[in-house]
């Protein structure tokens, strides 16, 4: 059975990451209202998180239950994906003659 507080620990790096690359939820659409997330920091914000969820699979490698480390290795895969499609959104809008 998966330890809730580590789960709690996933979801919350998942959601700060999230949140910077622009998928504002209840959770998070505070802090964007607050400036937190203003585009010159989010990338910083986003890869930090990243860093922190590989960082934190590392570490625990062999020591998770089975649930607990696909809620990471899904963690890390969404935060991935939605990092990819940010770079090319942006390069795809440098990319569009003014």
């Amino acid at each position: 059975m998966a330890n809730p507080d580590f789960v709690g620990l996933v979801t919350s790096v998942q959601a700060t990451a999230e949140a910077a690359l622009g998928q504002l939820n209840a959770a998070t659409s505070s802090a964007a209202r607050d400036g937190l997330l203003d585009e010159s920091r989010s990338a910083q914000v986003a890869e930090r998180s990243l860093r922190l969820l590989v960082m934190l699979a590392e570490k625990t490698r062999g020591n998770l239950d089975f649930e607990e480390a696909e809620i990471l290795s899904d963690a890390v895969a969404s935060v991935r994906e939605l990092q990819a499609a940010k770079a090319a959104q942006a390069g795809a809008a440098a990319a569009e003659p003014n």
